[in-house]
């Protein structure tokens, strides 16, 4: 397992991880993959701001990503980012997350970062990111109730939060 900086010739196998869930889960409230492009905007804004985007490789591959971004536009909350982390649907169990999440905490903390906000969306996979969010310190901080509407159901948005 490693875990390292992303590169812009990871994106294509962070989309196609990414893809997976918007298409087939209610992990993401994303209804279209975002392309190539997409991604690599999301990228340079990431790098723009001086934050982490990292990728966890198995067996030489790109099986997970991690990164923060802004959690909302206005200035007072630029101490504060969400993060995202999503692992390929064959990398789970095997310790990726956790440590792709503890490098992503490690990062901001070297940053100028004082909260970490993640966004849970209540569903299958719920339970998982939950479970990891806890282990490395997030504590839940509320619920939003029926705020996304996906595949035919209304989704409550789980808030969490960590403080460094």
């Amino acid at each position: 397992m490693l875990i390292r900086d992303a590169r812009p010739a990871d994106l294509p196998a962070v989309a196609e991880i990414y893809a997976h869930y918007v298409l087939t889960s209610t992990a993401t409230f994303e209804e279209v993959p975002p392309t190539e492009a997409d991604w690599r905007a999301r990228f340079d804004t990431v790098g723009s701001l001086g934050l982490p985007f990292l990728v966890g490789e198995l067996d030489g591959r790109v099986a997970g990503y991690a990164y923060c971004g802004t959690y909302r536009p206005r200035p007072a909350y630029r101490h504060t980012v969400e993060n995202s982390i999503y692992l390929a649907a064959t990398a789970t169990g095997q310790g990726l997350g956790g440590a792709l999440l503890r490098r992503l905490v490690e990062g901001c903390v070297e940053r100028d970062v004082r909260q970490i906000i993640a966004v849970v969306a209540d569903g299958p996979a719920a339970s998982a990111s939950l479970a990891l969010h806890r282990r490395h310190g997030f504590t839940d901080a509320g619920r939003l109730v029926g705020v996304g509407h996906k595949h035919g159901q209304w989704l409550d948005t789980i808030l969490m939060q960590r403080a460094l």
